[in-house]
């Protein structure tokens, strides 16, 4: 197993038109995507060697959605890119973290995703993401 690197930091929103402020400093959106299995529309912007994920909610039932009415719109999770997810998976949950997903699922950019409770990463929701 490789060590994970940071691939990018996801920020709920109400909407993908906030990325206007991140525009404004200067990054572009690189990428727009539909994740249905997510219940999001993702927008990437390169930010040197890690990327921000904004994630805006396309039904009230999402996960981000709940998110934003419980927390409010801000970081949502961290990601990192892993080379082997289910051994990385399977490592976490021998030690005794608390997975969300025990198998991987569809992501953004066609990766295969899952991920941690918040409890396992100090109340920080922590994403593993495999490119397929």
């Amino acid at each position: 197993m490789n060590k994970p690197t940071l691939d990018h930091i996801g920020i709920a929103v109400k909407s993908l038109d906030s990325a206007r402020i991140y525009e404004a400093l200067g990054l572009t959106i690189d990428h727009v995507e539909t994740v249905t299995t997510q219940g999001v529309r993702t927008a990437f912007l390169s930010a040197g060697d890690a990327n921000l994920e904004l994630l805006e909610p396309t039904g009230a039932d999402s996960t981000v959605a709940k998110f934003i009415e419980k927390r409010g719109e801000g970081i949502h999770h961290i990601c990192f890119r892993v080379d082997d997810i289910e051994s990385h998976l399977s490592r976490l949950k021998s030690l005794g973290y608390r997975l969300i997903n025990e198998s991987p699922v569809p992501g953004a950019h066609g990766c295969r995703v899952a991920f941690l409770h918040p409890a396992a990463g100090n109340g920080v929701l922590i994403e593993l993401s495999e490119k397929s």
